[in-house]
């Protein structure tokens, strides 16, 4: 007689901890920096040209990079922190830690606390001025590491505490 097996589908949960509020104007900065500042200073070099050297150009032109340039860079900028904010959370569990991250694509790992190899703080210039810092813990895995961003630098001092503290209460590789 064969025996069939049901299997219940395991729905995973939102990490319970959301990260730190001004990680949003981080985002934001961020996004003017890398992403849209760039975008929109090439949309008015292009402009200011076509106007100084190609005033015939302008009809086609200016929607053109309206439509291609500028308000793509805008949308970015206002809707991707604050998407990213909802997504970005953590939790620091008796056995693991799990994180969220992303806004479009968007990536959920848990970590055994057993398979921490190191934990790690960073804070890159914009988030400095943002009082705000990166825990990465590094784990045997080929999957990467485990990254929450967007963290007081008190809370990532604390939670790089909390997770080596753990790290070594758990029995298993890192030991």
């Amino acid at each position: 007689m064969v025996e069939h097996r049901h299997h219940t589908r395991v729905r995973l949960r939102p990490p319970r901890n959301s990260v730190d509020p001004r990680a949003r104007r981080w985002w934001t900065v961020q996004s003017l920096v890398t992403v849209s500042g760039p975008l929109l200073l090439t949309a008015l070099t292009l402009f200011v040209l076509s106007l100084l050297f190609f005033p015939g150009a302008l009809p086609w032109l200016g929607p053109l990079l309206l439509v291609v340039l500028v308000l793509p860079a805008l949308a970015y900028t206002l809707t991707m922190p604050g998407w990213r904010y909802r997504v970005h959370a953590w939790e620091l569990g008796d056995t693991a830690v799990y994180a969220a991250s992303g806004w479009f694509w968007q990536k959920r790992r848990i970590a055994p606390l057993s398979r921490v190899q190191t934990v790690d703080t960073g804070r890159g210039p914009i988030q400095q001025y943002f009082g705000l810092a990166t825990v990465t813990v590094t784990t045997a895995s080929t999957a990467g590491d485990v990254k929450i961003a967007g963290l007081s630098d008190a809370d990532a001092r604390l939670l790089a505490e909390r997770i080596t503290a753990a790290a070594r209460t758990v029995p298993g590789d890192a030991a």
